[in-house]
């Protein structure tokens, strides 16, 4: 009996030095009860679609009470069976797993372990993985004192919320999305049984690589939930006969906005740093229009697409390789390019068409949708003559891009009708462009797309390149005048100008697009044809301290250079910068910023950012919405209201009757100005409508010139054409909205002066309340020290912007 005891009180004793010895310095769990682990950051659209996911660790934090019981059965089957009873660690598992692989000692076999939930959450949360006695040891002593600090439902919630269950899933709820595109609550009990087969090794139980071990795991956990009474064996039975198929994620397939989101994730950086970003579980909801931003990358697809193949065709993507998989080969091509458009092989040409496989499929591309193939021009500006005989461009085993004819409505001439087999032939356009579209009265980006493929080119020329908007800026010297008391009739000398720009420097000599000289002519005339030389004569009026000033206070360009050649363009700009200054003149010439996000919360659903921040304290009490409180307009006023509207009518004369005529019958009530830089490096259309403005660029990467002919009108304003014509689409017409103090008087279109209402060059002016038509002719200044230099007559250059 002595002999027991002495026994017993050794054992006590060897107890209490193993407690003392591994139980001293051990990392704290109690941190655990404010455990806020790394959560997945997620990007929506303005409408709640999901437009993207960033996490170092891809996980969706649940609480233990959100999660379906059957789920917390079958990990508990799975992984721990005597979690409700035991207190940490598992006598009975512990000493099963001695003898077992006391057993299989020798044999090769794997030994097994007897870790409880609880062993496993001390393990991944306060210890290392490393394989030892003494971490075995101290693992048992932090788990026997976590189940008397925290609940059962507690450790659980930590365990099903860090546990990694491969495909980047970190947690039950991820799992459930990457796995079958499901949340918890959808999922059904083999589903459920899978995620609970994973924890050991994800990458055995693979669904597709390894599906023959997966279903057997699967099955393994349902044959265990049935043992411990959670199912009936008629619901194991009917869960085991169901196949094991992974579903992909299709929460992004509502939006897909490259360029914004990328946007988005720089100001995240720059405003909450890399932590908050990829671990901070931030939701945030953005400004972004799905449906507008489809429009936009329609939009500007066909727009690149048709100009490039009015410069020429380059070749084909390269030749198909003897003895090659053919499909494989296609579908490597194709990845690299756009939705609808394929790579296809050239197996027969004839003069007047060419067969092809794509898709799996015979096809056939028509003369009549490949007529443009012939090479561009050469280096002396001399273009071959148009293509007659398809031989000349493609021949056998060519890989082309081809596609559906829907897509290329450029091509679509004199009455031809494709057939359901025929597709157009396409290539890589090498001129790139953005565009952007805006809420002027808010500033909100509804769409931005800053490049023709986001896959070839992250470059966003929406926000990121500088370039010169030509033209585009002049409405702002313009409105400058407008503001010191010009009117649109005021008239203003259109002839040969030369400027002294200092010692040493050559004169600058401006030329209007045309090489004309016009005389005398009103304002409204000169902004909707776009003179050069009425541009630089009212900004040397004007004084380039005055043109600078505009150019800061409609953001844009905050350094703009003293020299007369910026007020016709030549200072650069973004074409998100140009869009919201467009945006300040029709909104009456309210200061605007743009705007990316509208909201952000953290994890715990607080708002921690928000654009707009006025208050409204009578927002949450609203029950009649005809009764909707009125909130302040704190914009600040940054031009006449009246001066606005009056640059607003003169730019919708832009498009009824100058630059942008491409555009006269949409039917709507819109406005714009082109822009083209010297050589005709860069294209631009900045346009609106009352209550939606749209900015486009157009320009090769390395500048140089977009083809003979082009400018503007031609590259820029068919891109925005065609954007608003679809935007539009069942949504009333309404007129620019005009302010109180302004006054309407007929006049003629070209002379300005006041006509009968009934004048066929009759168009209605608009005036301020002092001004009427006519007025004083602006010529040069006496002096010419406001624009860096003295003012002589001369000849002109070729240059021009238009």
């Amino acid at each position: 009996m002595s002999l027991v005891f002495l026994g017993v009180v050794m054992a006590a004793a060897m107890v209490l030095w193993v407690f003392w010895t591994y139980g001293r310095d051990l990392p704290d769990y109690q941190q655990l009860a404010n455990y806020e682990p790394p959560v997945v950051t997620r990007i929506h659209a303005g409408d709640g679609a999901l437009l993207a996911e960033y996490a170092n660790e891809k996980r969706l934090f649940v609480p233990v009470r959100a999660m379906p019981p059957q789920l917390v059965e079958a990990f508990v089957s799975a992984e721990d069976k005597g979690f409700y009873q035991h207190f940490g660690v598992d006598l009975r598992a512990l000493a099963r797993a001695a003898v077992t692989n006391l057993l299989n000692y020798g044999t090769g076999r794997r030994p097994i372990g007897a870790s409880t939930i609880t062993q496993q959450v001390t393990k991944n949360f306060l210890l290392t993985n490393e394989l030892s006695i003494e971490r075995k040891i101290k693992e048992a002593i932090l788990s026997l004192r976590m189940e008397r600090a925290f609940s059962k439902n507690q450790i659980l919630e930590l365990y099903l919320n860090e546990i990694y269950l491969g495909m980047g899933s970190y947690g039950v709820a991820a799992a459930a999305l990457n796995y079958f595109d499901k949340p918890l609550d959808q999922l059904a009990l083999a589903e459920i049984a899978y995620l609970a087969a994973l924890p050991k090794a994800p990458n055995n139980y693979h669904p597709v690589r390894n599906n023959r071990a997966a279903l057997a795991r699967r099955n393994w956990v349902l044959d265990e939930m049935r043992q411990n009474g959670y199912i009936t064996e008629a619901e194991a039975e009917a869960a085991k006969s169901e196949p094991l198929l992974l579903q992909r994620q299709s929460g992004f397939d509502a939006a897909n906005a490259p360029y914004f989101t990328e946007e988005v994730r720089r100001q995240l950086l720059d405003q909450f740093g890399q932590t908050a970003l990829y671990d901070g579980g931030l939701s945030v909801r953005t400004t972004l229009d799905p449906h507008l931003q489809q429009l936009a990358d329609d939009a500007l697809e066909r727009g690149l697409e048709a100009l490039d193949r009015r410069q020429g065709w380059r070749g084909p993507l390269g030749r198909m390789p003897d003895g090659a998989d053919i499909d494989a080969t296609l579908d490597e091509y194709t990845k690299k390019l756009r939705p609808n458009h394929y790579a296809a092989l050239i197996t027969k040409v004839t003069r007047r068409s060419a067969e092809i496989y794509v898709q799996g499929r015979n096809a056939k591309i028509p003369f009549q949708l490949a007529f443009w193939a012939y090479p561009p021009r050469d280096e002396d500006g001399v273009r071959p003559p148009p293509l007659n005989d398809l031989r000349k461009s493609l021949a056998v085993n060519d890989i082309v891009i081809v596609q559906p004819p829907g897509f290329t409505p450029d091509l679509i001439r004199n009455g031809f009708v494709p057939e359901s087999e025929d597709f157009a032939l396409g290539q890589r356009p090498a001129v790139e462009g953005a565009i952007v579209a805006m809420d002027p009265h808010t500033g909100r980006l509804l769409a931005m797309t800053g490049g023709y493929n986001y896959a070839e080119s992250e470059f966003n020329r929406a926000t990121q390149a500088m370039r010169q908007p030509g033209s585009a800026f002049k409405p702002f010297v313009y409105l400058a005048a407008l503001d010191a008391g010009f009117s649109p009739t005021t008239r203003i000398l259109d002839a040969p100008l030369v400027v002294d720009q200092g010692p040493g420097k050559p004169k600058w000599k401006p030329a209007n697009y045309t090489k004309r000289f016009y005389g005398p002519s009103i304002m409204r005339l000169g902004i909707e044809k776009s003179r050069n030389l009425m541009t630089a004569r009212l900004a040397m009026n004007l004084g380039m301290d005055t043109v600078q000033e505009y150019a800061r206070r409609f953001g844009l360009n905050d350094n703009l250079p003293p020299l007369l050649s910026m007020s016709l363009g030549a200072g650069e700009t973004t074409l998100l910068r140009l869009t919201a200054a467009y945006g300040m003149l029709v909104n009456g010439g309210h200061k605007i910023t743009p705007s990316l996000i509208d909201r952000i919360q953290d994890r715990h659903g607080k708002t921690i950012y928000r654009h707009d921040r006025r208050q409204c304290s009578k927002c949450d009490r609203v029950n009649d919405m005809r009764k909707v409180p009125l909130l302040s307009d704190d914009r600040p006023q940054i031009t006449s209201p009246a001066s606005a509207f009056q640059m607003v009518s003169m730019l919708e004369g832009v498009v009824k009757r100058g630059t942008g005529r491409y555009i006269s019958d949409l039917g709507l009530a819109v406005a714009g100005k082109t822009g083209t830089t010297n050589d005709n490096t860069n294209g631009w259309f900045i346009g609106f409508t009352p209550d939606l403005v749209v900015g486009v660029f157009v320009g090769y990467d390395l500048p140089r010139p977009l083809g003979k002919s082009e400018t503007g009108s031609t590259v820029a304003v068919p891109i925005f054409g065609d954007f608003m014509t679809r935007s539009q689409i069942d949504k009333p017409v309404i007129p620019f909205r005009r302010p109180n103090d302004i006054l309407l008087i007929p006049v003629h279109a070209e002379t300005g002066e006041r006509v009968l209402p009934g004048d066929k060059n009759a168009i209605i002016e608009v005036f301020k309340p002092d001004q009427r038509p006519g007025g004083a002719l602006i010529d040069v200044p006496q002096s010419g020290n406001d624009a860096g230099g003295t003012v002589t007559g001369g000849a002109l250059t070729t240059q021009g912007l238009y």
